[in-house]
């Protein structure tokens, strides 16, 4: 088990624990730490730390971030725990729904088989309009071909496999 500072003098305390992650893989890392930010956070987990405790917590805190990771699991102090699940959501909000809720309706008709002509049938607009909205779907989603838009369809959850 290591205690780790994030500010320290030499190696940062994520470079310490890849480097003891590295060395010793059994080893279990906590980083104790100022720092609440989400990137902070994310750099520590990506390196192989398995407990993030702020030093605002108290020293029961600390206690139980070393039992659970001694344990096998991951802590997180409570108010880290709600910043990585915000940052997630609000990223995961923007990337899950690049498109607009009409390019949705036309991916679902190209993914179910329609061509441009019932597509643009089936909505009521022009087969131009329609067109337009498929090159821009594919441009946005940097697809170039039917099969990659049926793919992101099934995993979008427009339509089923």
């Amino acid at each position: 088990m290591a205690i780790l500072d994030l500010a320290m003098p030499q190696l940062s305390g994520s470079e310490a624990a890849q480097e003891i992650t590295r060395v010793s893989p059994n080893t279990r890392a906590i980083l104790l730490t100022m720092y609440s930010e989400e990137p902070y956070v994310a750099k520590a987990l990506q390196v192989g730390i398995t407990g993030y405790v702020l030093k605002t917590q108290s020293s029961a805190d600390l206690l139980q971030a070393i039992s659970d990771v001694m344990a096998g699991g991951i802590y997180l102090s409570p108010g880290i725990s709600q910043a990585i699940v915000n940052a997630y959501l609000a990223r995961h909000e923007l990337s899950s729904h690049p498109l607009t809720v009409r390019e949705r309706e036309v991916l679902r008709l190209v993914a179910e088989g329609k061509t441009t002509r019932e597509v643009a049938q089936d909505l009521g607009i022009s087969t131009k309009t329609a067109e337009s909205h498929r090159m821009r779907i594919m441009a946005k989603l940097d697809i170039h071909a039917t099969a990659g838009l049926v793919r992101y369809a099934i995993r979008q959850g427009l339509i089923r496999p």
